[in-house]
């Protein structure tokens, strides 16, 4: 601790000293014991930022594996074709699909049900009577009085009669369009009418367009039926649509589902992506920076843990049929520690063993299981992962660090409030006495008579 001097002057020379100059020295050893608490304190902050970028990392390499863990994700996913468009669509093809070939011949497309009214010149006219629409045994009925054929056309459809009400008006006049809600067979419309036109008198009658039918096909060498044009379920997890009848019903369509390799090479490359990230995390933690200081994990015991997990975990997991190991897939660890993947590698292994590769991922004690048991156990939003735990060890130590400086500036402040009071009034003192050596001066010369400024 250093010495602190107080300099003023011959002590009859009114003078003083500088308080706030003095204050700041004899403070100063008081601050100098803040010095290593605030040099750790920034040693663990530093630590955090290194720790919370490879929780952020080790969470997107978390991301990418339950990506290829995910029962439901893109393993499950399929995709479709078809041999001709113009007859046969692929929709969707769903996770209940299963990869392979059918055949689909188109012999009738389905139809829906309409009836069209009378033709009505003046589509002001308004008519009267009833109504009555029977669709699939269902009757409803409604009563019509003084309506245009707009206000009727809102009536019925607002009276959820199971048809689509609508008007159709050409040069020549306007006409009421009922059309089923029901396609096929099953939404035949049955229709009984006894409506007039209550300017002409006329009455006013309907006549089918178009009967419900459903359509007719055969798939995979069954005959079948569909109420609708988009079909489903015939292939099951798969939806397409009929667009036209078979040219020829010897030469049928061919459907063809297959899995979506791309989207599963896809995750795979993000899958190596990620975890070279939380690598070069490792390896930056190893060395030191641009100023040759080493870097503030640098021999830390978590990211030794880091590294050993994460490398055994790439070699754990029970084998899956004749899938065993990440390099069957052509994903290797190259000289630095990173990820390589060879892309022909992995879609011919997709090609020839998809099952045996899903459970590798996704079995119980598979790689998969394994790997995202590893990474949880690293995390930093798991409570009991390295990451979260170093954090939060380091969190305590800042807490104590933040409340011995808290406690020390107090301890300063106050120190400043008291040493400030009392050295101003020393100060005051030093000024004072050359009046108060003159004020014993003119008392002497007083009581002696001598004058002691001679």
């Amino acid at each position: 601790m250093g010495t602190v001097g107080i300099n003023f002057g011959p002590i009859n020379s009114g003078q003083g000293f500088d308080v706030a100059s003095t204050v700041s020295q004899i403070l100063a050893a008081e601050q100098a014991v803040e010095d290593p608490w605030k040099s750790q304190l920034s040693n663990l902050q530093a630590q955090d930022t290194a720790l919370s970028k490879m929780g952020t990392d080790l969470a997107s390499l978390s991301t990418a594996m339950q990506a290829l863990t995910d029962f439901s994700g893109i393993f499950a996913a399929k995709q479709g074709a078809s041999s001709d468009t113009n007859v046969v669509e692929l929709t969707s093809a769903s996770n209940l699909a299963v990869a392979g070939s059918h055949t689909i011949v188109v012999n009738s497309l389905a139809q829906t049900s309409s009836q069209y009214s009378d033709k009505i010149t003046n589509a002001a006219d308004t008519l009267t009577g009833s109504l009555t629409v029977t669709i699939g045994g269902q009757s409803q009925s409604l009563n019509v009085t003084g309506s245009t054929l707009s206000q009727l056309a809102a009536s019925i459809n607002g009276a959820s009669m199971g048809v689509a009400a609508s008007v159709v008006t050409d040069t020549t006049g306007s006409r009421l369009s009922l059309v089923s809600r029901t396609s096929g067979a099953a939404g035949e419309i049955s229709l009984s009418a006894s409506l007039n036109d209550d300017t002409t008198s006329t009455a006013i009658a309907f006549q089918q367009g178009m009967q419900g039918k459903d359509a007719s096909l055969n798939v995979d060498g069954l005959d079948t039926t569909s109420a609708s044009n988009t079909v489903t379920g015939l292939i099951p997890g798969v939806t397409f649509q009929i667009l036209a009848v078979s040219a020829n019903a010897n030469v049928p369509v061919q459907v063809q589902i297959t899995n979506d390799n791309t989207s599963i090479e896809q995750a795979f490359g993000n899958f190596v992506t990620a975890y070279n990230a939380v690598a070069d995390d490792i390896k930056t933690q190893e060395g030191k920076d641009s100023s040759g200081k080493p870097e503030p994990l640098y021999g830390d015991p978590t990211v030794a843990l880091l590294q050993n997990q994460l490398t055994q975990g790439l070699l754990s997991g029970a084998a899956s049929g004749s899938i065993k190991s990440l390099s069957q897939l052509g994903i290797t660890v190259d000289q630095t520690g990173h990820l390589t993947i060879d892309g022909g590698m992995l879609d011919s292994a997709l090609n020839s063993n998809f099952s045996d590769i899903q459970g590798f991922l996704q079995n119980a004690n598979s790689f998969g299981s394994n790997f995202t048991s590893v990474l949880n156990g690293l995390s930093s939003s798991s409570t009991s992962g390295a990451i979260y735990l170093a954090l939060k060890q380091n969190s305590a130590q800042e807490s104590t660090l933040n409340d011995n400086i808290s406690n020390q500036e107090q301890r300063i402040a106050d120190d400043k409030s008291r040493l400030t009071e009392q050295l101003n009034a020393a100060n005051q003192i030093l000024q004072s006495l050359p009046d108060q050596l003159n004020q014993v001066n003119q008392l002497y010369s007083a009581i002696t008579g001598y004058n002691t400024g001679q």
